[in-house]
């Protein structure tokens, strides 16, 4: 793997005890709250090879479901998300799962709530960072080096020339980009690595464009 920085070895700030186990597995929970829209109520997380043998001492059961609150991989509480969602009625089932995984750190998350639901496949890679390879069904390839965008759309004219437009106004630089679709006319995302991290006005702007459903960021 490549690093850029000291702080790409050392990891990120965090509550511990893992970089790879706790912040890693907070940033995928994250993302799959993220691409929900909303706070989901419910959650089912398939855990596989090391994540699934050792996810209650490295702590990747509380920062999944940290990431699933919103919390950031610093946040005080997120050794006590397990304790805030029973709070909240959410309900979280945990499978150990014995399927042959291309990475040793992967999670399968199924969440949802009463308006959406939304199922990703997250890998830890080290240090904090984080690879999303599936996003409701559809395959993804990112390098893990740089920022990314997974932005869902409806399949209509329009919908990728909007962001592409914004991100050029906002003089954001597009390393690569991948569209599939399920149909045509159906559900649509686009995969867009950038060489700079996207802010939150940008991302709200994104968000506004048309035929766009919703927009997630990755952390390299």
């Amino acid at each position: 793997m490549k690093y850029n920085s000291v702080f790409d070895i050392i990891g990120p700030v965090m509550i511990g005890p893992s970089s790879s186990h706790t912040a890693g597995a907070a940033r995928i929970g994250k993302a799959a709250r993220n691409l929900l829209g909303s706070e989901p109520n419910w959650a089912k997380i398939h855990l596989y090879e090391s994540f699934a043998k050792t996810h209650k001492g490295h702590g990747t059961d509380f920062a999944l479901v940290g990431g699933l609150l919103g919390f950031e991989t610093d946040d005080p509480r997120m050794n006590q998300s397990l304790e805030i969602v029973k709070e909240r009625n959410f309900s979280i089932d945990f499978i150990e799962d014995t399927a042959a995984v291309d990475h040793p750190n992967t999670a399968r998350l199924i969440v949802g709530n009463d308006q959406n639901q939304v199922e990703l496949v997250g890998i830890s890679i080290g240090g904090g960072k984080v690879e999303i390879t599936e996003l409701n069904g559809f395959k993804l390839r990112l390098s893990g080096n740089h920022p990314a965008l997974l932005i869902m759309h409806n399949d209509r004219f329009g919908a990728i020339a909007s962001v592409t437009t914004i991100l050029a106004k906002h003089e954001i630089n597009i390393g690569h980009m991948e569209v599939n679709r399920k149909d045509v006319g159906d559900a649509a995302l686009m995969v867009i690595e950038v060489d700079q991290n996207i802010k939150d006005t940008l991302l709200n702007e994104l968000r506004q464009a048309p035929h766009i459903t919703n927009v997630c960021t990755i952390i390299s």
